[in-house]
């Protein structure tokens, strides 16, 4: 956590918005079964509302919102963004990311649009991300449970790099604990890092002292995401619980 919270320090918007492409943004013209169908389909809680083009945003729209008509009974709105739509807020590329948590914190606003010199939207970044960057991915009730950690053979193991390694070891026999200079590390993801001593690249495999081989399945520039352990000898199958 304490290293999480020192490189958030430096990070800025750029670093952690999701880009224009991969936006889903709804018009403000949107007919209301269209916006439920929108809403229903990629499972955001908030969606930013535009005129014609991203490049002219009004503000967003909350789901909590469009529940609430919905619970009023009668024939809903036909067009509701023109009256739903809420504030955004509108940053630049290069803000840091803890002057961009204050402003959400003091304004109860958690959704900004990136926007660039010119006005255009170069991409989106929500409250939720920004605390990602500091504790680590958070569920929600929308997404798919997955386990920490796949056994895929006697020798091979998939986990997510969250996976403590207390836990790992726990359930697999398998120790991964570093010498007590690598001791700040609590997770497998940790243990992938100081052994590669940065953020290692996806398709990276290194070689931890025991002779388990990490092999980087999934990373980007600031996290690892996922890692394939593979061990030199077999590993017996833990006996099923009484």
């Amino acid at each position: 956590m304490r290293l999480r919270i020192q490189e958030f320090q430096e990070l800025r918007v750029e670093d952690v918005m999701v880009a224009r492409a991969e936006v889903k943004a709804v018009e403000v013209n949107t007919e209301f079964p269209d916006l439920l169908k929108v809403f229903a389909e990629c499972t955001h809680s908030r969606l930013p509302v535009f005129r014609e083009t991203l490049d002219d945003p009004i503000g967003f729209v909350h789901i909590k919102d469009v529940v609430s008509e919905l619970a009023k009974g009668g024939e809903p709105p036909k067009r509701p963004l023109e009256r739903l739509h809420r504030e955004v807020l509108y940053v630049p590329p290069s803000m840091k990311l803890s002057d961009l948590l204050v402003k959400m914190q003091s304004t109860r606003i958690h959704l900004a649009l990136v926007v660039d010199e010119y006005g255009g939207t170069d991409g989106l970044v929500s409250l939720e991300d920004l605390v990602e960057e500091i504790v680590g991915d958070i569920e929600d009730e929308h997404d798919d449970e997955e386990p920490m950690f796949v056994r895929r053979s006697a020798r091979v193991w998939e986990v997510d790099a969250r996976t403590e390694i207390q836990d790992f070891a726990e359930e697999t026999g398998i120790d991964l604990e570093l010498s007590d200079e690598d001791s700040e590390f609590d997770t497998l993801g940790g243990i992938a890092y100081a052994l590669a001593g940065r953020v290692p690249v996806r398709g990276e495999i290194l070689k931890h002292p025991s002779g388990v081989e990490i092999e980087v399945l999934d990373a980007d520039a600031r996290r690892i995401r996922r890692l394939r352990l593979r061990t030199p000898e077999p590993v017996p199958a833990p006996k099923p619980q009484e």
